[in-house]
């Protein structure tokens, strides 16, 4: 099959409604989007008081939360293998090649990203912000959704960089899924399976899929940025 007739069957197999397909497109949007809501309160919430806390071991935190960026997703599937195996710590939970076990990787994946985005978006922001919040009255925890209400559109944007991140990874769902039809199977891992196979029509699909996730993601995120108006645009 040439490259043009596995695009063109490819289009068919979006346009016809393939069962299969969807499910696959399913499996991957659900566990992404659970996964990142999984992640973001805690993740917020610890870029909040990393930003704005004073302590020991503040910048080695700093630097391990913007080093978990750069770390290879089969590593953290490897790590969470380890751990959701009988043998494992987390082994009773019977994670292992489910969804849950897909969406904690996810999850685990997610939170390095909105940690450091949240970090940078709080640390660039108006300090006295929070002391006039003070001043007014404001209990500690009502600073902070001052503060991350100033800053809702970094935390957004961290939002939006996370989930395409845990959507395009391929390693830890991989490992910890199994790649089970119906399942576990995602968008990147069932790519990697149908070209090993040769069916690169269902492959070139899902990518297309993929590719338009992420078109719409980084539209949003560059009108979020105000990057979508052209130079010299007044309102």
């Amino acid at each position: 099959m040439t490259i043009t007739e596995a695009t063109r069957e490819a289009f068919v197999l979006l346009l016809s409604g393939n069962a299969d397909l969807w499910q696959i497109i399913w499996v991957s949007l659900k566990t992404s989007l659970l996964g990142l809501a999984l992640a973001t309160v805690p993740a917020v919430v610890a870029g909040y008081l990393i930003a704005t806390s004073r302590f020991r071991g503040r910048r080695v935190l700093i630097w391990l939360a913007q080093a978990a960026l750069a770390l290879p997703t089969v590593l953290i599937g490897l790590l969470l293998y380890l751990l959701l195996s009988r043998q494992g710590v987390l082994g009773p939970l019977q994670w292992l090649f489910s969804q849950s076990g897909v969406i904690a990787g996810q999850a685990l994946i997610a939170i390095p990203v909105l940690i450091a985005f949240t970090l940078s978006s709080v640390q660039a922001a108006d300090p006295r912000l929070a002391e006039t919040a003070i001043t007014l009255g404001a209990n500690r925890w009502q600073v902070m959704l001052t503060v991350l209400h100033e800053v809702r559109f970094g935390v957004m944007a961290a939002l939006i960089y996370g989930f395409g991140r845990v959507l395009s990874e391929v390693g830890c769902a991989m490992m910890v899924g199994g790649n089970i039809a119906g399942v576990t199977r995602t968008i990147t891992t069932a790519i990697a399976l149908e070209t090993s196979k040769g069916e690169f029509a269902q492959g070139i699909a899902l990518g297309i899929v993929l590719i338009t996730l992420a078109l719409v993601l980084n539209a949003a995120l560059m009108l979020l940025q105000g990057d979508a108006k052209p130079a010299g645009y007044h309102r």
